[in-house]
This record gives C-alpha cells, structure tokens and sequence, in this order.
C-alpha cells in the first residue's frame, strides 16, 4: 500500500466526531474531544483512540483566546510529562508522552492571562501487543478460511472493539464511522478508486468494440507459448516504470486475455504484475516514488546532523544532497532487483514452486486459468463486456487508448511537477515535485474518452452500447472495490492502534553496525507486512534509522569516496525491507490491484506468490544486506544472490507441463 507521509497525524481520524457534548456518548462507544470553558478560557485537547502500555503517543492541545497560555501534561500520579507555551488560534502537538502502570488518566492544564482550564483525557490502554491482534488475526484467517472480505472485516471490528473499551457493539459502530468511512474520505484513496474504475471502465468499452480480441489475434503470432505471453507481460511491466499503480492495473487488463488463451493461470499474471510494478518504480529514479523518498532522506540526514556531536560528520550529513544519496542507495537494493530477476528465472526455465507449480498445472492441462470456486476479484465471465458478433476486431482499438493512458501519465506527471519545482529543475526533481494521483486519474479519464470515440466514430457501436460497455466494466470491478476499501480500512485500524511504532519500539535495541541493514529490513518488512503500507513504513523507519546508523558508527567517512556504506545500506534496506512486506501482506492495495487486474482469487494470489517473495527476501538479505556490510562487494552479492535463486529453481522448481 501506498500512504503518503502525512499518515502519522491521521492518526486522530477516529475523534472527528467526537465534538459532541459527553452526555450520551459513552452508551456508543464514543470517547468525546474535550472541549471545555472555565474562567473564560476554552481548551480542546485531542488524544489517541487508544494508549499502549510504553509506547509513545501524542496530545494535540488548542486554545481560541489564551494570551500568554502555558500548558503542563500531568500523569495520574502527578508526574510532569510535558509543558511549554500554546499559541492562540494554532494546533501544538505534545509528543511522546508515554505511560506505565496507573498513568491514565492524564490531566492537561493550562494557564494565561484571562486564567485558566484543564481537561481529562482517558483513552482505553492496554498492553502493546494487541496492536498486533487485529492485522494478524485478518490475515491468518483470510490464508486459511479464504474468505477474505470476512476475515478484513473481522479484523476492523477487532480495532473498533478496541477502541471503543472491549464494547463489541460499539466496536461495529467504530468499525463504520471510524475506520472505513475516513478511508473512503481520503482524497488519495478516493483516487485510486477512481482511477480504478475508469480505467476499468475504458476496458468495458474496449472489449465491446473489438480491441481487446484485435490485441490476443495482433499478438498471437508473436505470444504463440506461454513463455512469450510471460515474457511480454514482464517487458511491459519493466516499461511502465513512472508509477506503480498505473503499471498494475494496464498490464493486468492488457495481457490478461493473451495469457487466458495461452493457459497460463490468472495467479502466475498476478505474480508477474505484482513482482514487476513497485520494484520498478522503486529502482528507476524518474517515477512517482522518488520525491517521497528523497524527502525522507533528507529528514534522516538532517535529524543525524543535529544529534551526531562529530562537527566534521554534521557538517558533510547536512549539506549531502538527498537525491545523490538516493542514487548511491539502488545497488543496495537488493529484493527489488533480485525480485525482477526471479520473475526472469521463473518465466525463462518455466518452473514453478509449491502453490503456483499446482496452479499452472491446472491451467495447462485444461482445469481453467483460476480455481474453481475462485472468488475472483474481477467477474470476467458473462459481464457484458463480449463483442458482439461480427464486430470488426482491431487491435488499435485498444492499443490506442492504453497508449492514451500512459503519454498523458507522462504529460502529466511532467507539467504538474514542473508548475511546483519551477522551469529550470531536472526531470527527477520534476517527477518528484507532482501529485501521481492527479496524473493517473487524467490519463485513466482521456483513455475512456478515446475508446468511446474510436468506437463511436467507426461506428462498431453507437454511444448508448458503448457507455454500457462502460458501466458493464465499473461493475466487473465491484468485489475488487470492497476488498480494496477493507483493507484501507484495517490500514487505518493499524494506523490508530499505533502497530508500526509498537513493532518499532520492541525492534530497536543497541546492535553491531554491521546487523543494522539486514535487521532494519526484516523490521520494515514486519511493520510493512503487519499495516500493508510501505510508504508509511518508510515515514516511520527512515527517520529512526539514518540517526541509528550514524550514532553506531556506521556513517564514518560519509562524504568521501569509501566511506558511509553501512548508512546508504540501510536507507536501501527500508526501501526494499517495506516492499518486501508490502508484496506478502493481503491487505496491502498493491497485492489487491495486482489481484484485480489479473481477475485473481486474492487470497490464491498471496498464496501463490509469498514463497517467491520469501526466497528472493532470504537471498537479499543473506548475500546482500550482510554480505555487504562485512566487505563483500555488491557485484559478488549480486552474482551470489541470482545463483542461489537459479540453484533453487533448477533443483527444488518443477517444470510446468506443456499446454493440452
């Protein structure tokens, strides 16, 4: 999943309701924003939907007419935790306090020149590992029961039962107006659904014009195995490297037809656009990811710098430049680059390991591209979307409009960074300056536009057959659509259970230099698999380990041609730890696309995929996080580590059977 950085202050979206008088709320579960007058003072206090036992959590205090107001957080027991000025008309936030024991309820008091005001807050608390309980549980349950809208749902519940002080009724009022209606409200998330869905949409209209046959008769002299039709979905893949999202989605619904016709299984599609999409976007340097991430860079450099007392190693952390940083950092990402070279081995050698060797075998020998009984999460059988008889099939008729989709992405990613990073700014500098979701929903509109008017105006269909085409695709997505917004929604329950910073904290610990990498990948991966969300993985971790590194000694010689290894290698390994995750979490949103685009069973796609993604993860950390940390030049890690994936293939991989 991707979440920008702001996720950390969303963590409040569970108190937007809470303005309400007290009275009438506890019945319903609710805990109320204290909003409270005295002497003529008002003081709002907003606090966490719930505190962890030692983990720290933050106040947002605001005060509409305190002249000279101080503020003072006190414990149960009297303890001081915070204090310091509040600004009239502004939001001060109190960060990590912490509590142990009997510290609820706390008390916030503040005092000005027109007197003062104070305020109770006493959210439920409970130990830190129930953080964990509800991720966890709605995974476990989904891999077994494989019912997986049940199993995210129950999750939710699980957060909102929680929240609302072990109430289980109020916590399925929670698991609404707390976790998936802030979901839906997110102008990102509501994005994606709209990009989703036109981009669905386009291919209803496609389908019922012809294109989509035009694209499978156009290829199949070429696509004539299923290694070709593999091999070209793994091309496109590399080629749709601005944007993870966009990539998903047109190579799923682009070659999904090609590989249907050539038995290859809807799992091994998902696993090709899955493993293809964010590794790509994660390692070329012109792509939606690369200003989220140089910016987390530079907070990391710059926290080092304040706190490292060495003046010469402060010196070269601030003025190091984030992007070059970032540059020095791909070699060193290691699952994406050896993911991409998995997916190679896999379609080259036409082995395959556990799930997936069961799958394509099924599909080979003539027992259907999916599971039956698969709840597929696209319905691509009698949905509407055929051609009707003797419809012309052209294959321009969809080429163009998915090249409508990806030149005006381009345009659009080029022209909105360039109005915010100024004219004279590098390509780089101007694709991470622009908002991905802008450009994605104005290309997924201009692809819809054009299908309908390369429909309409050969006259294969008139407009009316055409917008049914159209609306025939958005109701193909509709399983997609809620499955995607449940797991949003457990995201947001992660998000305010405050599971990222518990796994954080119980993670950390004083460590040799040399294990940092390989333990900061393995704990991006856990917090990323646990919340399904590697961007706010990436927020969380890159701040804390850059200061981590260097306080270890890990930055020594930073700036200079040999030194400050161990640091880029362990930015490089929360970039590829969160991914890594992120590929073998169910309720991350790009493992739900990947589903969706492929028309997969979701729950057959993780299955399928988690022992590749795990074998590539053992290989990236073995030969290349530790590897080179103890001296071990990264082109031998990376022979090393592409050897061991070919060992594995070659004698623990079986070969798929030709198709009947």
């Amino acid at each position: 999943m991707r979440i920008r950085s702001d996720v950390p202050r969303r963590a409040g979206l569970g108190l937007a309701t809470l303005g309400l008088a007290a009275l009438g709320l506890a019945a319903l579960g609710l805990s109320p924003r204290a909003a409270i007058a005295q002497e003529g003072l008002a003081l709002t206090v907003d606090g966490p939907a719930i505190v962890l036992t030692n983990v720290p959590f933050s106040l947002t205090l605001r005060t509409e007419d305190g002249e000279n107001a101080r503020y003072r957080v006190r414990s149960a027991d009297g303890r001081e935790l915070a204090a310091g000025d509040l600004p009239i008309r502004a939001e001060t936030n109190v960060d990590g306090l912490r509590v142990a024991g009997e510290g609820l309820p706390l008390t916030v008091e503040i005092e000005a020149d027109q007197g003062s005001a104070s305020e109770t807050v006493d959210p439920p608390r409970f130990p830190g590992w129930i953080s964990l309980l509800p991720p966890l549980i709605a995974i476990a349950l989904a891999l077994i029961f494989r019912h997986v809208v049940v199993s995210l749902f129950f999750g939710i519940w699980l957060g909102g039962f929680f929240i609302a002080g072990l109430n289980p009724l109020a916590g399925l009022w929670r698991s609404i107006d707390t976790f998936i209606v802030p979901s839906l409200a997110d102008a990102d998330n509501a994005s994606i659904l709209i990009f989703s869905a036109l981009l669905s949409a386009m291919v209803g209209v496609i389908s019922r014009s012809g294109g989509t046959r035009g694209i499978v008769e156009a290829v199949r002299p070429l696509a004539t195995t299923p290694r070709r039709a593999q091999l070209a979905t793994f091309f496109a893949g590399i080629g749709i490297f601005f944007d993870d999202y966009a990539n998903t989605l047109i190579v799923g619904n682009t070659f999904r037809p090609i590989t249907d016709k050539l038995k290859v299984s809807r799992e091994k599609l998902a696993y090709l656009v899955d493993s293809t999409a964010a590794p790509v976007v994660t390692i070329v340097f012109v792509s939606t990811w690369v200003g989220f991430e140089i910016s987390l860079i530079r907070d990391g450099l710059r926290i080092a710098a304040e706190q490292t007392p060495d003046p010469a190693l402060a010196g070269a952390l601030a003025a190091a430049s984030p992007f070059t940083v970032f540059l020095s950092s791909i070699p060193f990402l290691f699952y994406p680059i050896l993911a991409l070279f998995m997916v190679a081995l896999v379609i080259v050698t036409q082995r395959d390991l556990g799930p997936m060797h069961a799958a394509e075998t099924r599909a080979r020998t003539g027992g259907g591209v999916f599971r039956p009984g698969s709840q597929l999460m696209v319905n691509t059988e009698e949905t509407g979307l055929d051609a009707p008889e003797g419809v012309p099939l052209r294959w321009y008729n969809a080429a163009i409009p998915v090249v409508t989709v990806v030149l005006v992405v381009l345009l659009g990613l080029y022209f909105d960074g360039r109005s915010g990073a100024g004219a004279g700014a590098s390509i780089w500098d101007t694709f991470g300056a622009a908002d991905p979701f802008k450009a994605i929903l104005w290309g997924s509109l201009s692809g819809c536009i054009v299908a309908i008017g390369l429909a309409t105006a050969q006259r294969i269909l008139s407009l009316r057959e055409a917008l049914e085409g159209w609306l025939a695709g958005i109701r193909a997505m509709t399983m997609g659509f809620v499955i995607l917004t449940l797991a949003w929604s457990l995201g947001e329950v992660t998000n305010q259970l405050a599971t990222a910073q518990y796994l954080t904290q119980v993670l950390e610990g004083s460590l040799a230099p040399e294990l940092v990498p390989v333990l900061t990948f393995a704990t991006a991966a856990v917090v990323s698999f646990c919340t399904g969300t590697s961007w706010a993985t990436m927020s969380i971790l890159l701040p804390l380990v850059v200061p981590l590194i260097v306080a270890l000694g890990g930055a020594a010689g930073f700036g200079t041609e040999a030194g400050g290894g161990l640091l880029v290698s362990s930015i490089s390994a929360v970039l590829a730890g969160s991914i890594f995750g992120d590929h073998c979490s169910p309720i991350s949103d790009t493992t739900v696309l990947s589903s969706m685009a492929s028309a997969c069973d979701h729950m057959d796609h993780v299955r399928t995929q988690l022992p590749y993604a795990l074998i590539v993860a053992a290989a990236a950390m073995l030969f290349g996080h530790v590897g080179t940390s103890y001296g071990l030049p990264t082109w031998v890690a990376y022979v090393l580590g592409i050897g061991g994936l070919l060992a594995v293939m070659r004698f623990v991989g079986r070969p798929v059977p030709a198709p009947a």
